[in-house]
């Protein structure tokens, strides 16, 4: 009997068996929520080594929970869930409302992380209220970290996905998001709001006063904020 098994028939030591090893979860949640290239999923898990990442999508694949493909032209691999593994995604988010709704706060933001707050929020822009016939340029500065992790920058282009980048891209800037980190990670998790850590001027927003205005509309929240 392999170390991963219980040596139990019971349904739940046999699902155990496989989503249980570490990091599991939190791949899946990143696959389900889009990512398909390994760096692409590998942003979202800034925590697991490229090494563990490899060896941990290779067992699941063995497992069935993801496929691996590799382009016949470019060469590029993607991962993509099965069928089996999007079944667990309702159970995914039920593990996370359960943790938003009773984990401590202090304990949950006191593991707050600029580059994932960004990288998740990137993908929540609700672009369909933003300027539909030119780009678009969000930078976010988190004063309290070091010069060279406290800049981030949003690119919304219309017809292709958000892009987020941590080198300066040389656009113009619309909008300026200054915020103190933790107070952004509230309000975007749903331990806060938006419109209370503006006013108690933890966030401030410099530039384009439509933008400003508009940011509970195009920022949406996650989905664990409706918690």
């Amino acid at each position: 009997m392999s170390q991963r098994e219980y040596g139990q028939f019971c349904p739940i030591a046999k699902a155990c068996e496989i989503i249980e090893p570490r990091w599991t979860l939190l791949l899946l949640s990143e696959m389900l929520s889009g990512s398909t290239r390994f760096n692409e999923i590998g942003r979202g898990v800034p925590g697991m080594s490229p090494t563990l990442m490899s060896r941990r999508l290779r067992e699941m694949e063995e497992r069935g929970l993801i496929t691996r493909s590799q382009h016949p032209v470019t060469g590029e691999i993607h991962y993509r869930t099965t069928h089996l593994a999007e079944e667990l995604a309702p159970i995914i988010q039920a593990l996370g409302k359960w943790a938003h709704r009773n984990i401590d706060t202090d304990v949950t933001l006191d593991n707050r992380d600029a580059r994932l707050l960004m990288w998740n929020m990137r993908r929540k822009i609700n672009t369909s209220v933003l300027p539909p016939a030119r780009r678009t340029v969000i930078q976010f500065i988190y004063p309290e970290l070091c010069a060279t992790e406290r800049n981030f920058w949003l690119i919304v282009k219309p017809g292709i996905p958000v892009d987020l980048c941590s080198t300066d891209p040389g656009y113009d800037v619309d909008l300026f998001v200054t915020a103190e980190l933790k107070a952004m990670t509230a309000a975007w998790i749903g331990h806060s709001t938006l419109r209370k850590e503006i006013e108690q001027e933890r966030i401030a927003l410099t530039g384009d006063a439509r933008l400003a205005a508009s940011i509970e509309h195009w920022m949406v929240r996650s989905i664990f904020a409706a918690a």
